[in-house]
């Protein structure tokens, strides 16, 4: 196991794609954390319903610091996805499985390694989001309250939130396999199918339940807090350890389909 995990760990770190993926990500979260920050402390326009967001809340606040999770997710998680299926789009895969022919183990290295690599994400995420959180918050007038223990305990859940995503990448390059599919479909289901349906899900009281078990929304239950679901939002959050096992549950059975066809399916 010790020989294949520093193979899968040496394939990861001679490409150049998951570092160029960490720099987009860091200006990215910053810049929104910065901007929604600011709009939070702008005076709500006349007419708004009354209790609306502001800096003045501390879930506010720890929901624009927690930014790297509903917007950061994607980034660990295309990790993953590489991490499989990079290894069939260049048909590594036939000399990966030549020399260590437990594919078992071969999914566990990968599944590793990945979950590293996205808690690494998810610390220098959740910094970036944070850092220029804190500042436009601070610029505002407002407490950045990063001495808050619940606000940093919100931050550590968001990070290892991040590394939770980074597996359930692996897991799903492990069921489609095809790359440019993979990405395509996880990029579609992040920034269209599960923002519609979480928000056709929570219109009705029926159905809200089922919002709350959708893979982004248990991410955000288990940072404690999310911009998309402050009053007014969709659908209430699971608690944050009802969160993390939503999301850990997406890992476990993607992976487990995954690695099932990975072992009984023949490689070309």
């Amino acid at each position: 196991m010790g020989t294949t995990l520093v193979v899968e760990w040496r394939k990861t770190f001679t490409t150049r794609m998951w570092w160029v993926l960490l720099l987009v990500m860091v200006p990215y979260l910053a810049g929104f954390a910065a901007f929604i920050a600011f709009a939070f402390s702008a005076a709500p326009p006349a007419g708004a319903a009354a209790g609306a967001p502001t800096l003045d809340d501390p879930s506010v606040v720890t929901a624009v610091y927690g930014l790297a999770m509903p917007l950061g997710y994607v980034f660990p998680a295309l990790v993953g996805i590489l991490a499989v299926t990079t290894e069939y789009r260049h048909k590594t895969i036939t000399s990966t499985l030549l020399a260590e022919t437990r594919r078992p183990l071969v999914v566990l290295a990968k599944f590793s390694v990945a979950g590293v690599l996205g808690l690494v994400f998810g610390v220098v995420g959740v910094a970036a989001s944070t850092g220029a959180g804190a500042a436009a918050v601070a610029a505002t007038g407002n407490p950045t309250l990063l001495s808050d223990p619940d606000v940093l305990a919100s931050l550590a859940r968001a990070a290892v939130g991040l590394a939770v995503w980074a597996m359930i990448g692996v897991a799903f390059g492990l069921v489609l396999r095809n790359q440019i599919a993979a990405i395509v479909s996880l990029l579609a289901f992040s920034q269209l199918v599960e923002p519609i349906a979480r928000v056709g899900l929570g219109a009705f009281e029926a159905t809200q339940s089922v919002a709350r078990l959708l893979p982004g929304a248990a991410g955000d239950a288990l940072t404690g807090s999310s911009v998309f679901a402050l009053q007014g939002g969709p659908v209430d959050l699971l608690s944050p350890w009802q969160g993390g096992l939503v999301l850990v549950a997406y890992a476990l059975v993607l992976g487990a389909i995954g690695t099932v066809g990975f072992v009984r399916r023949d490689v070309a």
